[in-house]
């Protein structure tokens, strides 16, 4: 049986579906890389991702009108 939650709002604090979730390949690949990757690696990884996101110009949400 396939439950179909939204993961990102349902499991903000740990999976909640355990040995039952769909998405189990991505916390197997989320743990790998937590367990081969050093700390200093993955801060550096960090930080290359802000200066992207800072170097982009802004990206406007405008509200949709009635």
């Amino acid at each position: 049986m396939e439950v179909n939650i939204n993961c990102a709002e349902a499991c903000v604090n740990g999976c909640v579906l355990g040995d039952r979730c769909p998405n189990l390949e991505h916390r197997q690949a989320a743990s790998k890389f937590i367990d081969e990757t050093p700390l200093d690696k993955m801060l550096e990884i960090a930080e290359e991702s802000v200066r992207k996101k800072l170097s982009q110009p802004p990206q406007w949400v405008l509200p949709e009108e009635p």
